[in-house]
């Protein structure tokens, strides 16, 4: 038999969609001819899986070898090809004989030695496979990955002729058994570490109850980083289904997906020197972002003005869509990117909004480099003041004693997000317009409040919603049915920010 077909999977978003590898071996001049849309690095495997077959002791027909990648237009990138164009090879030119192809799937890069090499992306193209009811094939290194979800259709081969041996029967490959996933959390990393800024982790407790973005402003040294790292200490661990799409974003980025913190939150701090790509996601092939590996997790901006203020226009659409959608000329990716985003920053230059150094108009050039579309978009604005020195050099040590620990506050989190659950069906960030008046609903008095509130900050549409939101989050975590005059006045005071912005002008 001249022809072998032998399935595959590609990488397209967090997708892995099916390649079907089509080998023909006929008669002509010896050559080796690779169509299908392949890049640079797929057209490089003819020369390493000539040279795996070669020295993994195969025979390499000295005929002419057609290999076709199908579908046609969709693009083909790296080297995960290697092994089923080797496998096709083998079998075309009845090395491998009586064996049906068709209830395997192949993935690997070869070494020239016949080894197998890890690539990216293994843990979509194993849940793909496990829809398909395909056992896969995988470098060892890629099993325990791929095992996370489809332990029972994973085989880990460290070799060509391993892969090779199972299929003809003579040694087997086991199935590689699913990863325990266990959660391991910073015994450290409490919030009761902080003292005083008793109002910033109330906005904390609020921003974890329905995965509201944050921003905390005040001078230099007041804790807005440490307050920010512990925001995932208060959050829930991630249910199994948000584990493996995360995961599965990581994996396709390159990164280690390790199975004892694939229940644990990711928190990404990217550096204000970074890119649009980089933050976003891109690239003539284009990977996840920054944003994307903080999927259900938390995204903090440290220093938020020198982020520039273009940088950070391009977080509007995927704060509101929760999805980012990169374009190229022959083909679309999305990925998810439902963060938490939280924001530090100075509220002037020189790094406190009362200092005599920097003027109103110095302070104004400097705030605006955080455009209005991108401030509306903050749910909390919270101000961190700087402490007195007594306060944070108490007398005693029962001072830390007496602030809430994270599990204490956790607690809290959980009973609001199953009320917001058991009420609407998600948490209260994701209501639509519609949803905010069926569940947010104000009574005449206190809709007269909010309004002369919003006028005087002068806020937008989309900032009265969140308004609102954050209202019906304070109800929940104090146990209301209905939003009332005390929780829309906590939700303003949440506006600081807009209120300093306000100030400045005057002055200025």
């Amino acid at each position: 038999m001249s022809l072998s077909v032998v399935y595959t999977r590609a990488n397209l978003g967090i997708e892995a969609p099916l390649v079907t590898i089509e080998v023909h071996i006929s008669n002509g001049l010896p050559s080796f001819n690779l169509v299908g849309l392949p890049e640079t690095t797929v057209k490089e495997a003819k020369d390493r899986v000539r040279s795996a077959l070669i020295n993994a002791g195969f025979e390499y027909p000295s005929r002419k070898i057609t290999v076709n990648m199908a579908p046609a237009d969709l693009p083909k990138g790296g080297g995960r090809f290697d092994l089923a164009i080797a496998i096709g090879i083998i079998h075309a030119s009845e090395q491998l004989k009586n064996v049906d192809l068709e209830a395997f799937e192949f993935v690997g890069e070869l070494a020239l030695s016949g080894q197998l090499r890890p690539v990216t992306g293994a843990l979509p193209m194993a849940f793909a496979a496990q829809q398909s009811k395909r056992e896969l094939f995988l470098p060892s290194e890629n099993a325990d990955e791929a095992a996370l979800v489809a332990s029972d259709f994973v085989f880990a081969a460290d070799s060509l002729i391993a892969v090779y041996s199972h299929l003809k029967g003579s040694e087997k490959l086991t199935h590689r058994h699913e990863s325990k996933t266990t959660v391991v959390h910073n015994a450290q990393a409490c919030i009761s570490d902080i003292i005083g800024q008793d109002h910033a982790k109330r906005a904390l407790e609020i921003a974890a109850s329905s995965n509201a973005s944050i921003l905390l402003y005040g001078p230099a040294g007041t804790g807005k980083s440490m307050l920010a790292n512990r925001l995932l200490s208060i959050m829930p661990d991630l249910t199994k289904e948000e584990a493996i799409q995360n995961a599965c974003v990581k994996s396709i980025a390159g990164l280690a997906v390790k199975p004892q913190e694939i229940l644990q939150r990711p928190f990404r701090q990217p550096h204000h020197t970074c890119s649009s790509a980089a933050l976003v996601g891109g690239g003539s092939y284009p990977k996840p972002g920054e944003i994307s590996l903080a999927h259900k997790g938390v995204l903090f901006l440290d220093e938020l003005p020198e982020y520039g203020r273009a940088l950070l226009d391009v977080l509007r659409e995927p704060l509101e869509t929760k999805e980012i959608h990169l374009s190229r000329a022959a083909f679309k990716v999305s990925y998810p990117c439902d963060f938490q985003m939280v924001c530090a920053m100075n509220p002037s230059p020189t790094g406190d909004v009362d200092d005599k150094r920097a003027t109103p108009d110095q302070v104004l050039r400097y705030l605006n480099r955080i455009s209005g579309p991108f401030l509306d978009r903050i749910d909390l604005q919270v101000h961190v003041p700087k402490l007195a020195l007594s306060k944070l050099l108490p007398k005693s040590e029962s001072t830390h004693a007496q602030s809430e620990t994270s599990e204490v506050i956790k607690k809290r989190v959980l009973a609001a997000r199953e009320k917001q659950l058991s009420r609407q069906g998600k948490l209260n960030q994701y209501l639509s317009n519609k949803e905010i008046e069926q569940f947010c609903g104000l009574s005449d008095s206190n809709h007269q409040f909010v309004t002369n509130a919003i006028e005087q900050l002068e806020l937008s549409m989309r900032a009265y919603h969140r308004t609102l939101r954050v209202a019906r989050t304070i109800a929940d975590l104090d146990n209301f049915d209905t939003i009332e005059r005390l929780h829309l006045a906590e939700a303003l005071s949440f506006r600081g920010f807009d209120r300093m912005l306000i100030d400045l002008k005057k002055q200025y």
